[in-house]
């Protein structure tokens, strides 16, 4: 299948590496040439655990191709995946100038039959719009030309984006036309050989499905991290409440750890997308608007601690931070705790000395040539002269240091855990003072 994708980001570029690695022809079109060059050049424009790999493979195979050429892009595939970024709105809704664009474009230059697919999230709704857009385009030039729109939502987790896309636990199709359904079904087969994992249903529903289940995610965090702060005043320990109610398969394990808030590109944009979607069809969503309130106050725990440790005048104080990305296995800094944290130590007065295995370069580049920040090469260096650790992001790497050269590294053996990497007994039996979230 000859297959266009639109956009070379996390969704984009993880969709038509795999989809190629499958035997279809791909053709990932980007209008950043810098992205393109890379890209040509064999390097990866972001960082996802294996996939430089999957595309390194199929690009000497002949199956995975990058341009900027808009024209060669709308001729090449029957199917065109729209997976451009929707950044949120001032109020918060999400920005679908790019996807209108993608839209135009191939009602501007089809010549034949293509089917339309929404890779990007998107509220309801768009699907028409991306319909109403190619019809208007191929209006002015006073042609007819068939065409489908698909809604086929992502379900994948940077870091783990191509496990993801190579075995999917379900793989959500919105279309109302058979021979989009079918082409789909033939696209989609490769993926779902073990059982049948294709949920068709109408274009809404599938566009509602994706802001539902980031939603749900997104209030399971803030849920457990609200019940981490009641138990730490109420001398509990959400651990073990954790435990106890994971092993509900009701409940189930899944997104019940607590820790320093969410972030990332998709569980704060969508909420945001969500609430505003709801507030436009004149309903408020107090859960949500709740789980957005949390997850913002969340980000403070960390620094409330500090604080509550150190007083409120941090100057003078240096502070190493282990973990920047907002999660393990990326370099996304988007929303990330980390920003929230340090802005809010420098704003009291304090330096900071950071460590990440991967997302130290952006967060040069978001922070700029700030002097009070100072980058370590290793998890170790970052604890020299400083007055105590923050971890933010739960790195693999972390988890088994050795706690003693730790208090012997720092100039105060303070440590401040916003992930809850460790059993508590561990670095106060090696003479560190320690701090979780909601740890008895």
């Amino acid at each position: 299948m000859k297959i266009t994708v639109v956009g070379t980001g996390y969704v984009g570029l993880v969709s038509g590496a795999c989809l190629a690695e499958v035997g279809n022809d791909v053709l990932c079109l980007d209008l950043n040439p810098e992205k393109i060059r890379v890209l040509k050049e064999g390097g990866i424009p972001i960082h996802e655990p294996g996939l430089d790999q999957v595309v390194a493979r199929n690009v000497v195979a002949g199956r995975l191709h990058f341009t900027t050429d808009i024209e060669e892009a709308v001729r090449f595939g029957t199917v065109q995946f729209i997976a451009v970024g929707t950044p949120p709105d001032e109020d918060g809704s999400a920005d679908l100038q790019y996807v209108i664009s993608a839209a135009r474009n191939i009602g501007r230059l089809m010549t034949d039959y293509k089917v339309v697919i929404d890779k990007s999230t998107v509220p309801v709704g768009t699907a028409d719009k991306v319909r109403a857009a190619i019809t208007e385009e191929l209006a002015k030039r006073g042609v007819e030309v068939p065409f489908s729109v698909v809604s086929n939502p992502e379900f994948l987790k940077e870091g783990a984006a191509v496990e993801d896309f190579m075995r999917p636990d379900r793989i959500v199709v919105g279309a109302e036309d058979e021979q989009a359904i079918n082409l789909m079904r033939a696209l989609y087969a490769p993926f779902q050989r073990n059982h049948e994992k294709l949920v068709i249903m109408d274009v809404r529903s599938a566009e509602l499905t994706k802001y539902a289940a980031n939603a749900m995610l997104a209030t399971r965090i803030s849920f457990m991290n609200e019940l981490a702060v009641l138990a730490e005043k109420l001398g509990a320990d959400i651990e073990h409440v954790r435990q106890g109610i994971g092993s509900d398969p009701r409940i189930g394990w899944h997104f019940l750890y607590a820790g320093c808030g969410y972030g990332g590109s998709c569980f704060p944009k969508d909420v945001k997308a969500l609430i505003r979607t709801a507030a436009e069809a004149g309903q408020g969503l107090k859960v949500l608007q709740a789980v957005e309130d949390a997850n913002d106050a969340q980000k403070m725990v960390l620094v409330d601690k500090i604080r509550a440790r150190f007083g409120e005048d941090l100057s003078g104080r240096r502070f190493a931070v282990w973990g920047l990305a907002f999660k393990p296995n990326t370099d996304d800094m988007r929303e990330a705790p980390s920003r929230v944290i340090i802005d809010e130590l420098f704003r009291r007065g304090a330096t900071v000395s950071a460590y990440d295995p991967v997302a130290m370069t952006e967060t040069r580049r978001i922070f700029g040539d700030e002097p009070r920040l100072s980058y370590a090469t290793r998890p170790m260096e970052a604890l020299r002269d400083a007055d105590a650790l923050v971890i933010i992001t739960e790195w693999k790497e972390f988890r088994s240091p050795d706690f003693s050269e730790i208090r012997a590294a720092l100039k105060q053996p303070v440590v401040f855990d916003g992930r809850n990497m460790y059993d508590p007994d561990l670095p106060r039996n090696a003479g560190l003072e320690y701090f979780g979230i909601g740890r008895k």
